[in-house]
């Protein structure tokens, strides 16, 4: 049975995606949500999804990358529904490139939302948190937070980045009754993976589509052989979120690929 009921939930990197099914996923369970994302119009989707759940929901404005506009959104979430239970902390960006292609700048992006966005999401987190004594962080790193991957090196670098933060923090706030864990999502068919330029169609082989890509490339990483959905994931944040004595943990969402 769930814990969730009334319970209020930031959600960044709410757009689209694995944000998305997060957020309704939420909503479904009976928690107010607060769907955020860098600009307004990614989150008419989302919060339309949400309502239809039977969710409350508002949408805020956000850029993770800097403290004082996490801040105002979360200053906002406290106004709006009185306290703040969960923060998920998932917006994120990718890149894919060789050593030869990455500039600095590329790095940089990719650090500083990946990275720095979890830190400051976190920073503001806990500061509404440790006052109320409870409070549930979970931020989005990866299985390439996991495996160094080819192409993906600095993706991979800023995952990395995020289990080691979300291990730090969850031992800071052990005592704080808050609970700080990170998700790492397997293979999911959409964003970094498929289409052109995605990571499959880097992955090709002589002769190969994209699609005769995906599906070798899923089969031989993957020990069940099918790749995870945005629902997989928002089910497995669903638990975690309840779970009171899980903590700095990196829970890998992907069919035995990192067992």
């Amino acid at each position: 049975m769930s814990n969730l009921k009334g319970k209020v939930v930031f959600v960044t990197g709410a757009g689209g995606g694995l944000g998305k099914a997060i957020a309704v996923a939420f909503g479904k369970e009976g928690a107010s949500v607060v769907a955020a994302d860098i600009k307004e119009e990614f989150l008419t989707g989302t919060v339309q999804a949400v309502k239809e759940q039977g969710g409350k929901v508002i949408s805020v404005v956000v850029d993770v990358t800097n403290y004082d506009s996490v801040k105002a959104a979360l200053k906002e979430t406290v106004e709006t529904f009185g306290r703040l239970d969960i923060s998920i902390n998932n917006a994120g960006v990718v890149g894919i490139g060789s050593i030869e292609e990455i500039t600095p700048d590329e790095w940089d992006r990719v650090m500083t939302v990946n990275a720095k966005g979890v830190f400051v999401c976190t920073k503001a987190a806990v500061e509404i948190m440790k006052p109320q004594k409870e409070g549930a962080i979970i931020n989005t790193a990866s299985i390439a937070g996991k495996m160094g991957m080819a192409h993906l090196s600095h993706y991979v670098a800023s995952k990395f980045a995020v289990i080691g933060f979300t291990n730090s923090i969850a031992k800071e706030v052990a005592m704080d009754g808050i609970t700080v864990n990170a998700i790492c999502p397997g293979i999911v068919g959409t964003g970094m993976w498929r289409g052109e330029g995605g990571v499959a169609d880097r992955w090709k082989l002589e002769g190969e589509t994209e699609e005769q890509s995906w599906e070798r490339n899923k089969k031989a990483l993957i020990p069940q052989g099918v790749d995870q959905s945005p629902q997989d994931i928002a089910d497995a944040v669903i638990f975690i979120a309840q779970a009171k004595h899980i903590t700095g943990q990196a829970i890998a969402i992907d069919g035995g690929m990192t067992m």
